[in-house]
């Protein structure tokens, strides 16, 4: 039980901009932009081909690439607005822009790529359309070069995935699955699901050629559009769960408790809370229980102290609260049950509490 003062709960100031962050965000726009170019010029070349070969599968392509420019906007608007400075409506900042603007990506890639390529493979069943073997072989080079265009800018963002995972000392796998930025999770998901659409294309393009039945590439079509529903759910459960309001991962929130009850002048953690404001803010609330005997000016000084020494060991961790409380016995007892259950998650997971929330800011 606690013998001191009374103290309200104190905060850190606004946060500080972080340098590596602004530089990998550059770095995002970038690839973003690479992005965009290689989805304009490959919707114009699809859309003018699917015309003119009167495929499906290719009109769903150009769908499929309309759908990720547009996308591919909502993208860099979010990198600007995201990094706005805090204000009187939003002390925490604007962190969260960037999770709301990629499930409007999500959106797009589910209503304009994949409802549009359903749409495609249900009407080509419906029809007996055939076409010329010069209308297939232009709709097969146009798919050849929106694979190299696609490839392309997948390989700019990979190029970028592995920067990430050198600078961490993760695996590249482990890099791309783990990739905290929405941009370019996103880019990632389009990229490569784009890459693989234009696979199946050409496969339902190439059998229509050879069997003369449609159905190949109303198939293709479908598949498509079910690939990229998928991958619009995948992108919008993620989006949806920042911008709720997700904890810090398990290796951060371990590292932050073991720091605060290693401290001398702490006896119980009795509660901690983490929210992630965005790909370069961590907000951390603490409840503690102080050993007894501090007045108040002493446990003004612990606090100021704890806040800084949090603030410099984790960065990313801007937004600090720390409350002192009386412990009770059963606030000890689920201290130590969730201090257990953090242990067994970080062990599951094999991270170490170096954190790649941490690494990814720095």
């Amino acid at each position: 039980m606690s013998r001191h003062a009374d103290a309200a709960p104190h905060s850190t100031g606004t946060p500080d901009r972080h340098p590596g962050k602004d530089t990998e965000d550059a770095r995002t726009a970038v690839t973003v932009f690479v992005a965009l170019g290689a989805n304009l010029v490959i919707a114009l070349a699809k859309l003018a081909g699917g015309l003119f070969a009167g495929s499906p599968a290719l009109l769903s392509e150009a769908a499929h690439s309309v759908a990720d420019s547009l996308n591919e906007l909502f993208l860099l608007a979010s990198l600007k607005r995201s990094n706005r400075a805090p204000d009187s409506r939003h002390p925490f900042g604007y962190g969260k822009e960037r999770y709301f603007w990629s499930l409007l990506a999500a959106v797009g890639i589910f209503v304009m790529g994949g409802c549009f390529s359903f749409f495609q493979g249900i009407e080509a069943l419906r029809s007996d359309h055939s076409e010329t073997r010069t209308g297939y072989l232009v709709g097969l080079a146009v798919l050849a070069v929106a694979l190299v265009a696609e490839g392309s800018s997948l390989i700019r963002a990979l190029v970028q995935v592995r920067g990430q995972a050198r600078r961490s000392g993760r695996s590249m796998r482990e890099a791309v699955r783990t990739a905290d930025d929405p941009a370019l999770r996103t880019v990632l998901a389009e990229d490569s699901t784009a890459c693989f659409g234009v696979l199946v294309a050409m496969a339902g393009m190439g059998l229509h050629m050879i069997t003369g039945e449609v159905r190949w590439e109303a198939w293709a079509s479908m598949i498509i559009g079910a690939l990229l529903v998928f991958v619009a759910y995948q992108l919008a459960k993620e989006s949806r769960g920042q911008i709720i309001g997700e904890a810090a991962d398990p290796a951060l929130r371990r590292a932050l408790r073991r720091f605060l009850e290693e401290q001398p002048e702490i006896d119980t953690v009795t509660t901690l809370l983490t929210m992630r404001l965005g790909t370069r803010s961590t907000l951390v609330a603490a409840r503690t229980d102080l050993v007894g005997g501090l007045d108040s000016e002493e446990v003004e000084e612990v606090l100021v102290r704890l806040k800084s020494a949090i603030r410099a060991q984790w960065p990313i961790a801007d937004q600090v609260f720390l409350d002192v409380t009386d412990a009770s016995p059963n606030d000890r007892e689920r201290a130590r049950r969730e201090r257990r259950q953090l242990d067994e998650t970080v062990a599951a997971g094999g991270e170490e509490p170096g954190t790649r929330q941490q690494e990814d800011a720095e």
